[in-house]
């Protein structure tokens, strides 16, 4: 395995993943100070963004996976492959984005947002251009292009950061001389609703950094090959809906299952918590972006189940060093929120943990993935997702939004055990299970000596303390058992 290389394109991926959402969680303070918890905006904001991931992964419909196994296939014409995918894509998200249009009131009534139909609306054209583009960034990361892949992330991230700002902190001013302004701020409850304008707006306008790219759709069209491209896909398609669903079911089914104004506040809460333990999303996917193109071009040779064996190993020992780093800081990380938001923070370890469960389950998806047994990736998702969703169900009434956070622990523990006890038997590879249950089993000891410790009368920054002792014997262990071996 080319480990500098993958060092490298991690390093890149990760400067537009996890410092473009770092910047983009400046933004939490704004959001968790501005609009008060009580007043559920928030809530607004964490539930139409789980439906657009949700929409994300139907409208790409796994093509994102399938450009990269056809593109590396022996006998397949790249440019090709890449022209019908575009076009596949692109003709589904025209057609999502006129059926929402066409049916926009009863949608939006039956979503609960009759009296903004325009979100909805809003949030389709986002959809359509984020599905569109998914196909191009892709394509971007195929060809190995991580550069200009940074470029076009951080051409959305900084323009919306600096509109959102002057939505929350500079409108509201404005409106002292301009009542227009102000009316308008708080038609769209407080400027909840113009965050979904600006996104849109952002979105919009990335899509001119795809000119070249999106010369692409001119190489042609196969219709045999459409054929052999959805077949491949869609298990990947409800392996990507059912993944998605793990994500953000919690945040749709929240204000479902609890109907009272509390509903919408309390998601509010959980939402804004959230956004902290998502530190672990954002290695995962800056892992997976550098990951992914080396696996599927490597899959010819003989060590790609070694290239996998080595994946698993980093990237368990690593993302338990950042879980224990937020564990150990929380006390400090937690002002990033509102006071107001701050009642939720005990779900952040439960949902990291989760997060780190998922990862897992995404480095053991390659074997179905790489043998073309996807199926198996779809039927393991949906029993994961449906232990989440009847946690969810059962636990809200009596956990409020910690039954979500269970849930999504029970349900990515679930896939991950079916996927690595099926793949053992589909497409053996040989893990280093005793490195990677050792440094599982040192973690969970740090963390749950530091939590006891948590219980007695010493104060924050003690326990800190003690907690930076913890964290460095950790790294010493990956020091002399890991780097230097």
């Amino acid at each position: 395995m080319n480990l500098k290389s993958l060092a490298k394109d991690t390093a890149i991926y990760g400067l537009s993943s996890i410092v473009g959402r770092f910047l983009n969680y400046l933004l939490v303070p704004v959001y968790t100070r501005v609009i008060m918890a009580e007043s559920g905006g928030y809530g607004i904001v964490t539930n139409l963004y789980a439906y657009t991931a949700l929409l994300l992964a139907l409208l790409t419909f796994g093509m994102e996976t399938t450009l990269f196994r056809f593109c590396n296939k022996d006998g397949e014409d790249e440019k090709l492959v890449y022209s019908t995918i575009l076009r596949m894509v692109g003709g589904v998200a025209v057609l999502f984005f006129a059926l929402v249009m066409l049916f926009l009131q009863p949608i939006a009534g039956a979503m609960g947002y009759a009296e903004h139909p325009e979100y909805i609306g809003c949030m389709a054209a986002i959809v359509a251009l984020d599905a569109f583009q998914a196909i191009m960034f892709s394509r971007l990361r195929q060809q190995k292009r991580p550069v200009k892949f940074m470029m076009l992330k951080f051409a959305f991230i900084i323009p919306n950061i600096l509109l959102n700002l002057f939505i929350f902190l500079v409108l509201p001013k404005m409106g002292a001389a301009h009542p227009e302004l102000m009316e308008i701020f708080v038609k769209y409850n407080y400027g909840v609703g113009l965050v979904f304008f600006a996104n849109l707006l952002c979105t919009g306008l990335v899509t001119f950094g795809f000119a070249k790219e999106m010369k692409g759709i001119t190489y042609g069209f196969d219709g045999s090959l459409a054929k052999r491209l959805l077949t491949y896909s869609w298990p990947l398609l409800i392996l990507s809906l059912v993944g998605v669903f793990n994500q953000v079911a919690d945040k749709i089914l929240y204000p479902l299952v609890d109907k009272s104004p509390k509903g919408m506040v309390q998601l509010g809460i959980y939402g804004a918590c959230v956004k902290i333990a998502m530190i672990m999303a954002l290695l995962t996917q800056a892992f997976r972006y550098a990951y992914e193109p080396i696996v599927f071009s490597g899959s010819r040779d003989k060590n790609s189940p070694e290239t996998l064996a080595d994946g698993m190993k980093y990237f368990v020992i690593f993302t338990l060093l950042a879980f224990l780093a937020v564990v150990i800081y929380l006390p400090l990380i937690q002002l990033i929120i509102g006071g107001d938001y701050r009642a939720g923070m005990a779900v952040v370890p439960i949902v990291m943990m989760a997060e780190i469960f998922m990862g897992i389950y995404f480095n053991l998806s390659f074997w179905y993935k790489l043998s073309d047994q996807t199926l198996w990736g779809a039927v393991m998702s949906a029993i994961g997702a449906l232990v989440m969703v009847a946690v969810n169900i059962l636990g809200i009434p009596r956990l409020g939004y910690m039954a979500c956070a269970w849930g999504g622990f029970a349900g990515y523990a679930t896939a991950m055990l079916l996927s690595y006890f099926i793949g053992q038997k589909k497409y053996p590879i040989k893990y280093d299970m005793r490195m990677i249950l050792g440094f599982f089993a040192f973690a969970m000891i740090i963390f749950a000596g530091y939590t006891a410790l948590g219980r007695t009368e010493l104060g924050q920054w003690p326990m800190m303390a003690i907690g930076t002792v913890l964290l460095l014997a950790y790294c010493v262990a990956v020091w002399k058992l890991v780097i230097r071996r």
